[in-house]
Formats: C-alpha cells, sequence, structure tokens
C-alpha cells in the first residue's frame, strides 16, 4: 500500500464526516453551516473552520458545484494553511546533531524515535539513541528494542538514575564514535510539570557543556487522538522545554485529523512528521497537500 493510501485509510473518520456533509447539488446556507460544524467536531478549530468555509462559499452559494470540486476547493484551502510548517526535521544542523524528544508519556514518544532512527540509518546515517527517562523500565526497554530493530547504538543506564548524567555520557558516547545523529528520550510526566521543568533544564545545562549549542531541535511529539488537549500540551512543553517542530502520531483511525491545522495555526511550529500506523515505515515526513487531501477524501 503506498503511503498516501494509507494516510488516506487512516484518516477515514474524518473524512467520512466530512463526505457526509456534502450530498446536494447546490452549495446552500444549510451545507455551508454543516462543513463548518463538522470541521469544528474534527477540531481544527472555530476561527480556522470558519475562514475555510467562507472561502469556499465566496461566489458560489446556491450555485451548482458537485463533491469533488468542492472537495478540491477545501484542499487547496488547507493546504494553503499547512504550507509554511511541513518542514522536515533537518539533522544536518550539526555534527552530532542533538535532538530532544519530549511529550507527555502514551503519546508515542519511544515508537517515534525508533522509527525516525530506524529511516535515518537507512540513509547511512550513524545514530544513537540515548534513554534519558529512566523512571519507565518499560519504555526503555522497548526503546531498546527499537534501537536493535533501527540498527542504531543505544545508551541506556541503571533504573532511577539522574536522567542528566544519562544525557551527559550519551553525548560522550556520541562523540567519541562520531555519530551523525542523538535521540534524547526525556519523561513525560507533565502532571509533575516544576519537576518536568527541572529535568530538562538540568539535561540541557549538561548537553551544552560539551556540546554549547546543542540541543540542535526539541521535538514534541503529540496522539492526535487527544484532540484539543494536544493545543494545551503544545503551551505547555513550548514554555518549559523550547519547542522547535512537532511529529503527529496516531492519525489512523481519528475522527479528530482536523487538529494538525488547529496546531499550525495556532503555534506556527513545524510539523516534522506524521504517523498513521504502528511499523517502521508508518511515520513519514508531512507533506501539506497530501494531507490536506488525504482529509477531505480525494
Amino acid at each position: 500500500m503506498s503511503w498516501f493510501k494509507k494516510l488516506s485509510e487512516g484518516l477515514r473518520k474524518t473524512t467520512d464526516s466530512i463526505g457526509a456533509v456534502l450530498t446536494k447539488r447546490k452549495l446552500d446556507a444549510a451545507t455551508l453551516e454543516e462543513l463548518e460544524e463538522t470541521l469544528i467536531l474534527a477540531d481544527m478549530g472555530a476561527a480556522t473552520a470558519h475562514a475555510v468555509v467562507a472561502e469556499l462559499a465566496e461566489g458560489r452559494v446556491d450555485k451548482d458545484i458537485d463533491e469533488d470540486e468542492i472537495k478540491s476547493l477545501l484542499a487547496a484551502s488547507i493546504a494553503k494553511r499547512l504550507a509554511a510548517y511541513a518542514v522536515p526535521l533537518n539533522t544536518a544542523a550539526a555534527a552530532p546533531c542533538v535532538v530532544l524528544v519530549v511529550g507527555v508519556n502514551g503519546n508515542g514518544k519511544t515508537t517515534t524515535i525508533g522509527k525516525l532512527s530506524y529511516a535515518l540509518t537507512r540513509e547511512g546515517k550513524r545514530v544513537l539513541v540515548v534513554a534519558a527517562d529512566t523512571f519507565r523500565a518499560a519504555a526503555v526497554e522497548q526503546l531498546q528494542r527499537w534501537s536493535e530493530r533501527a540498527g542504531c547504538s543505544f545508551l541506556r543506564a541503571a533504573d532511577n538514575s539522574d536522567p542528566a548524567s544519562v544525557a551527559y555520557a550519551g553525548i560522550e558516547k556520541a562523540i567519541a564514535e562520531q555519530v551523525d545523529v542523538v535521540f534524547i528520550d526525556t519523561a513525560g510526566r507533565l502532571h509533575t510539570k516544576e519537576n518536568l521543568m527541572a529535568e530538562l533544564s538540568k539535561i540541557t545545562k549538561v548537553i551544552k557543556k560539551l556540546l554549547p549549542d546543542a540541543p540542535h531541535a526539541v521535538v514534541q511529539v503529540l496522539d492526535a487522538t487527544t484532540g484539543q488537549n494536544a493545543l494545551a500540551q503544545v503551551k505547555a512543553f513550548r514554555d518549559i522545554a523550547g519547542v522547535s517542530g512537532l511529529v503527529v502520531t496516531k492519525l489512523d483511525g481519528t475522527a479528530k485529523a482536523g487538529i494538525v491545522v488547529a496546531l499550525a495555526e495556532q503555534f506556527k511550529l513545524p510539523i516534522h512528521a506524521i504517523g498513521v500506523g504502528e511499523g517502521a515505515e508508518d511515520l513519514q515526513p508531512f507533506l501539506a497537500d497530501d494531507f490536506a487531501r488525504a482529509l477531505v477524501g480525494l
């Protein structure tokens, strides 16, 4: 199955809710109102949904128009809002390029690191994964399995070790082994916000002792099924960790795929990649046109 087909299948719940509105030959006021409500329910955000529908309505109210033309216009409007934020993760920024990965536990941080590592090793990059979330033994083991699968180096410490010391050891190892990219997994305990802030601050401080310009990227992983809650998570982690880009996972099967548009509109942060499955190749770079077309069912 091609990536676009897999993406389209993953977004089916959102797509079907939009398609269910487009049943009339005329684009009347009732249809436009229902469409706007559907986009809001898909977590696109009220202001964005209103603006997209207003663009669609311009000069077309009560005129004959077929479903595919409406979808094409919708896709173009959505893609226009996303285009500036479809930016691949730049791992050539430094050598080693240090990527701090943050996010709430359960959002897919571990698998995202594994999938990004898998992709990079297949490009010929030397990758090191550092397990600095030392309080979740199961997550560390899962990360190690992903690292083995990706064919990259892995560093872990004893359970409950100081995360900053693990990160420091990881950077030392990366420099010694001339690694290209370092992924540092971090804790996601947002409910203990002050502790998390202190922990991430300490990790950043010790990294800078070895590499003053690191981390070169701070990537937040988000679960699309959480919908509007993802917005609150980005605000919190942006304030705590200085998030520089996003990865959105678990888009397959969600009726809330419009959250990707809301994230771009509200935070103006790059969206590096999106995920629609559990496989190693089910996380791919974010492409605005493909996403918009898949979202509306083209």
